[in-house]
């Protein structure tokens, strides 16, 4: 729906909406008195998220042409957003030794900066257009729900048992809504995923891979959170430092894959951010028994580190290329949609192999886990590359 709205209302509008939304439910979670308010700030904050990041891809996407410019572009806005992860994992634990209100606070002065800019540049650069397009609202309660119901599912399953009554009514629904949906989409006039995009292989080959890069490298910072606080008793600053050499080389990784692109094809750094991620995965899995996280732990943190930032660079160059302007904002969205959900039931799964013991012997299955996922990611990086060759065929003219 961000997508849509984005697309429809155009980015530089729904980022400033989006981004002071997030700002404010930030300072709301903030000054929160009880958990619902937390709670409902929260969702709130998601909310603008949600819209945030399609407003983000559609303001590069429309305002860059496809190829290597906005393959530069795309490259920086992933090392930024890189190193907004590094800085938050350190500046993470620091303001959680004080207050943790002042995790929620510290998003409130850059989100209402950047509105405020957006509002005074963004539109003044290239104006947006209008599209009066409807919105598929009974399209997206059906695939949001269905994605809740099987969360849901997933987890009153460890928690309740398979049998169980509520269990088995989420598992129901999510089969009702998935059907529902899937029939919508095949005949309704306003359906929320696009033939265009649809029958577009990069954006299938992007969201499958960001599918894929939240079920293995991007669900790591999940793993190691619980690994590092709950089962190694870091505190909220060592476990922050903890992860600052894995969020540097996130950055690294984003820079070098912008570097790269520019002499291989994605579809190559794709593949190899993949077998660099089961690299360190694998690792992890291995050596974390130690416990020793200088000696043992931190090589597999630098190279699943370096591979977040070559999947997610490489994942959205590929997604949005060669997509028109006007379903720019759309295309951006679905892969979002792809890597969220994935994250969704990727969280759900990892709780149940870890169980509520926290063993070493569970985060072990949670890092193989995790590696499998990246291993099917570099069997999609290598079939990839062929439709690429067949992408560049296509649109190769005929010689005389």
């Amino acid at each position: 729906m961000g997508g849509r709205l984005s697309d429809r209302l155009g980015p530089t509008r729904m980022f400033i909406i989006a981004i002071s939304l997030f700002g404010l439910a930030s300072g709301v979670g903030a000054a929160a008195g009880n958990g619902a308010v937390l709670v409902s700030a929260r969702g709130i904050q998601g909310l603008g998220a949600a819209l945030l990041q399609p407003a983000v891809l559609g303001l590069i996407g429309t305002r860059f042409p496809a190829g290597p410019a906005r393959s530069r572009v795309l490259a920086v806005w992933a090392a930024v957003g890189a190193a907004g992860l590094a800085a938050g994992a350190l500046l993470g634990g620091l303001l959680t030794t004080a207050s943790w209100r002042l995790t929620l606070l510290v998003d409130v002065p850059p989100a209402l900066l950047c509105a405020m800019a957006a509002a005074v540049w963004l539109g003044t650069v290239v104006p947006d257009t209008v599209r009066a397009r409807p919105m598929p609202l009974l399209a997206a309660v059906l695939g949001t729900g269905t994605v809740l119901a099987l969360s849901l599912f997933l987890t009153l399953g460890g928690d309740l048992g398979w049998t169980a009554p509520a269990t088995l009514a989420c598992v129901l629904l999510a089969t009702i809504l998935a059907g529902w949906f899937v029939s919508n989409e095949a005949t309704a006039a306003n359906v929320l995923i696009e033939p265009v995009l649809r029958q577009d292989r990069s954006v299938r080959v992007g969201a499958a891979a960001a599918a894929l890069y939240m079920a293995s490298a991007g669900s790591e910072f999940y793993v190691l959170t619980l690994l590092l606080q709950t089962a190694r008793h870091y505190s909220p600053l060592r476990a922050g430092l903890a992860f600052l050499p894995l969020a540097v080389m996130v950055t690294a990784g984003s820079v070098a894959t912008g570097r790269a692109t520019r002499k291989v094809s994605p579809e190559a750094a794709l593949t190899a951010g993949f077998v660099v991620a089961l690299a360190g995965l694998m690792w992890l899995t291995v050596t974390l028994r130690s416990g020793d996280y200088l000696a043992d732990m931190l090589p597999g943190l630098l190279l699943s580190g370096f591979s977040h930032g070559v999947i997610y660079t490489a994942t959205f160059i590929i997604g949005g290329r060669g997509m028109p302007a006007a379903h720019q904002g759309t295309a951006g969205a679905l892969l979002t949609t792809a890597q969220y959900l994935s994250g969704a039931l990727t969280l759900a799964v990892l709780t149940l192999l870890l169980g509520s013991g926290h063993s070493d012997a569970g985060f072990a299955i949670a890092f193989l886990f995790l590696a499998t996922a990246a291993g099917a990611g570099a069997l999609l990086g290598i079939m990839s590359r062929g439709l690429g060759r067949m992408d560049s065929a296509v649109a190769r003219p005929p010689s005389r």
